[in-house]
Order: C-alpha cells, then structure tokens, then sequence
C-alpha cells in the first residue's frame, strides 16, 4: 500500500511544502521571501508574517501540482526545530489544524536530520543514496556539524562548530565586503575568478573534530581593513581574489575534519548536505578527494540543499514507516538536537 506524505518547511525564510508518495517526489513549492535582502538578513517578525500569508497558496499549489486532494494525504510531516520561533509556530499551526481536520498522523520533523536525509528523495534524475553507515558533513548558515549517520532515524554528531557556522562566515564576510544577503552564493560566483592563493588567512587550531569559524571572521576583517588603510581602492580591485581565498580557507577548515573523520571511523562513504553544500568550489573539492582517496562522495541536487519541504517529507516517511507519530500538543523548538 502506497504511503503519502505532505511535508510542511517553515523554519526560517523560506515557506514549503511538498507531497512524497513512498520516496518517490511528486511535488515540492517554496515561496522565499526577498523582504529580508535590504536588512542584510532574516528578520524574524517579518518572517513569521510571511509565513502566515504564504502557507495555505504554498500548500495548495503543492497539492495541483502532485495531483492529489488533502484527503489521499496519509500523514502531514512538519519541521518542529531548530529554527527561529516564529515562523516555525506557523506550519506546526497549520500541520496541527489540517492533521486533525483529516483525522490523519501528524509527524514532527527535526530540521537537521531533514538535510541530511534529502539524499533519500527519489526522482526523476534517480541519483544513488548513500549505504548506511556515512558520514555527513552538513554544513548552513546556522550549523555545521560531522554526523555518523546509522540509519535514517539514528545519527550520531561526532563535530560540530563551538561557536559560528561557515555558512555564517560567508555571509558575515559578505557584508563586510558590501556585498548583498545571502553572501555564500555570491562569493562562490565571484570566487571563480579569483585567486585563492592571494591572502592567507589564519586557520582555527580547534582540537578533535570541532570547528570554529569566528576567528576566520577577524582574520578577514582586519587583513581587509590593514589594506584598505594602503590603498583605497584594494577592495575593488581585488574582490574576486579576496573572496577566492575566503572560500578556499573555509573549504580547507571543513575537509581537514572531514579526512580525520573518515579515518577515525574507517566509513568512506560521506556525503554533504545543508546550504553550504551548494558551494561549487566545496563540491569541487570534496569529489576531488574522494577520487584521490577511494571514497563513495554523495552530493545533494542543488534544489534540495536549501530549505525545502521535500527534505521534511522525507523524513516524515520514515518516522511514519517505524511508527513514530507526534501528538498535537507538541511544542515546536528553537533549539532541537539530532534525535
């Protein structure tokens, strides 16, 4: 018997949702919102409103497109944490509202463990899935974590930031060079007319599996600032080169911990995921060292690395395959670690 799931995305900006039917993607709508890009970042009331405004077009256009009413629907899966409050208070509403006028199973989704198994979405490019046990490299704009990923509701981190996550560090660095938000995606277009090799910036010495990406932070801003006190017009003379080098120190942070993973636990196969996982000189870099060190490297498609509700179905899937269902007066969280 075919299992149907609408995944409902609102954790930060982006409002989504989608329809998988046993895997299989049949649907996935996301309706992000531009209101943030002139505040140089989310802004969480404005966000919340957002969603509010946005929910029930998204659902509706997910459910045409997928061909299927609310009543073929088995289960609602919805993203209870992390993420900012607000927003996160409208799709659990609506998942809630609509599971319990359907008389269906509601399903509560961690945002985290969404990313990573955005691998497991099947479709029509029919992309290979990692063999369990893999080691996950997830890597946002709030987190970066290294996961042992057992199954698809047992993951263990192993690593993770102690302070800023690099997706942070792109942005945050963005905006110091006058950039607009996101950042990541445009110093990797930039990136690739640059030279990577033109500043050396300091690396964290953070031991074990950790990373740390506030000190890269200050190592830019004050390399940047101690050249535009020389010359003025450093900046725009070299953008392409500072952000080539910024990317290429964040790359070689990330894969360090990675290579000392993978060597630790001897799991070769290892994945990436989360919105970073979109960068190209990241994906470049990790398919060349998997090549040179015999390892099976998963990347995410491009339209599954930011946040989506396909990623939410997903999950919803397989907690509703093993019986796991969530009540309706469960909370959603702020802050909500891997199960």
């Amino acid at each position: 018997m075919s299992i149907t799931i609408l995944g409902i995305e609102s954790s930060c900006d982006d409002t989504s949702a989608a329809i998988i039917r046993d895997q299989y993607l049949l649907s996935n709508v996301i309706n992000s919102q531009e209101v943030h890009r002139e505040y140089g970042g989310v802004v969480p009331e404005l966000a919340s409103r957002a969603h509010q405004a946005n929910i029930i077009p998204v659902v509706d256009s997910a459910l045409r497109k997928a061909g299927i009413t609310m009543n073929q629907i088995d289960a609602i899966a919805y993203t209870r944490g992390p993420g900012l409050l607000g927003s996160l208070l409208v799709g659990a509403s609506f998942a809630k509202g609509a599971a319990l006028a359907l008389g269906i199973p509601l399903v509560s989704v961690n945002h985290l463990q969404g990313h990573v198994l955005s691998h497991f979405i099947k479709d029509e490019l029919n992309l290979s899935q990692p063999i369990f046990p893999f080691l996950c490299l997830l890597v946002s704009g709030g987190h970066t974590q290294l996961i042992v990923v057992k199954s698809p509701l047992e993951m263990e981190i192993v690593g993770q930031t102690i302070d800023d996550a690099a997706g942070e560090a792109f942005d945050k660095c963005a905006k110091i060079m006058g950039l607009p938000y996101p950042g990541g995606p445009v110093i990797d277009k930039l990136a690739k007319d640059g030279n990577s090799n033109f500043i050396a910036f300091s690396k964290p010495n953070i031991p074990d599996l950790n990373f740390s990406f506030s000190g890269l932070k200050t190592s830019f801003l004050y390399s940047l600032r101690d050249r535009m006190t020389e010359d003025s017009s450093f900046l725009n003379n070299h953008l392409p080169d500072l952000c080539a080098s910024l990317q290429s120190t964040i790359i070689e942070i990330l894969l360090s911990k990675l290579k000392l993973a993978v060597k630790r636990y001897n799991i070769k196969d290892v994945a990436i995921a989360g919105g970073v996982s979109a960068n190209s000189g990241l994906r470049s870099a990790l398919e060349q060292l998997g090549a040179e060190r015999g390892w099976r490297v998963y990347l995410p498609q491009i339209r599954y690395t930011t946040d989506n509700a396909a990623m939410i179905a997903i999950t919803g899937y397989f907690s509703f395959l093993a019986g796991k269902t969530t009540p309706l007066d469960e909370a959603p969280l702020a802050r909500l670690p891997l199960p």
